[in-house]
């Protein structure tokens, strides 16, 4: 017990600690491609350690609602990185407390509190870049509902431990609704992490900021846990992509002990931070080859993820399975 425990902080560490360089290396090589030199890999440690620094300027119009909002976005990605499978390819103590609806919900509440917060101020860029947000949601709610759905009809649960178990099982590995699954869940992530072609994370255009002017108001310490949420956010749902419904080859064996268990962990720690390259390498490409779309096309966007889950539950019918 006191084994599992320690790997799941080990997990819940590494979702802390990573997700800086994630961003940071996303940045780094989005330079190299536009023929920049470009920030460090580190740069945001560098950013996050000045503004934690830094005194806060809080507006006399804010409430309790603008001060909760830092911590529990902070918060929500890492009680998220407990309940799916980071490093490990068993269950850890805190796996069954919640399956990936309630992984789903305790995400969006970080997410919901970050847009009343943008509103609790006042300020015309926060809430309309809050009411943008929730245009995005709106649409992509659907498509996570539905790969929910077709997930359990496959499965048979939702718990990520045993849905990465059996859809690379020998009869799901290869079949299109397992990669119609992840490729709609990509599309998702994009457009809920406020990456390109829905939103550009990295504009200072008050009137094109969807994520990004949800923070405006905000300043010190609290945006740094604003951001460093925001990245944990994005490094769980890409762990979900790749530990869950794609390829969760890596994880360390159950029954693994001393030595053996220290490589194993070893062992999946690199092959999670080469999967995240591998994805960051994508969306590198997908944001230096793509222009942000109009805000009225999130509906294209979105309906063709929506078409993919659509077509992933399609196949799950009459494509049969040994």
């Amino acid at each position: 017990m006191a084994q599992s425990a320690l790997i799941q902080f080990l997990a819940v560490l590494m979702t802390l600690l990573c997700a800086p360089l994630l961003r940071g290396v996303i940045n780094r090589l989005k330079a190299i491609i536009q023929s920049k030199h470009g920030p460090s890999i580190w740069q945001p440690y560098y950013d996050y350690w000045k503004l934690l620094r830094k005194g806060r300027v809080i507006s006399e119009h804010a409430t309790w609602i603008y001060r909760a909002a830092p911590p529990l976005v902070f918060m929500t990605p890492l009680i998220v990185a407990s309940l799916i499978p980071v490093l490990t390819a068993y269950p850890l103590p805190y796996a069954f407390m919640g399956d990936m609806l309630a992984g789903g919900f305790i995400l969006s509440l970080g997410g919901f509190f970050t847009s009343i917060a943008a509103m609790d101020t006042g300020s015309a860029f926060g809430g309309m870049g809050s009411s943008r947000a929730r245009v995005v949601s709106l649409f992509a709610e659907p498509v996570v509902l539905l790969i929910l759905f077709t997930v359990t009809l496959i499965a048979h649960v939702t718990i990520p431990f045993i849905v990465n178990q059996t859809l690379t099982s020998p009869a799901y590995l290869f079949s299109p609704e397992h990669w119609l699954l992840a490729a709609a869940l990509f599309l998702v992530i994009l457009a809920e992490s406020g990456r390109i072609p829905l939103d550009n994370p990295s504009t200072s255009f008050e009137l094109s900021m969807i994520e990004s002017s949800r923070l405006i108001e905000y300043s010190g310490s609290d945006l740094a846990l604003m951001e460093w949420g925001g990245a944990m956010r994005l490094f769980v749902l890409l762990t979900i992509l790749l530990n869950v419904l794609s390829t969760p080859f890596g994880l360390a064996p159950e029954g693994a002990s001393g030595v053996a268990l220290l490589g194993a962990l070893g062992l999946a720690i690199g092959s999670l931070l080469v999967k995240m390259l591998i994805i960051c390498v994508l969306i590198v490409i997908i944001e230096s080859a793509v222009a942000k779309w109009r805000f009225f096309r999130v509906p294209e966007f979105l309906g063709f993820a929506l078409g993919l889950a659509g077509l992933a539950l399609l196949a799950s019918y009459i494509i049969p399975h040994g």
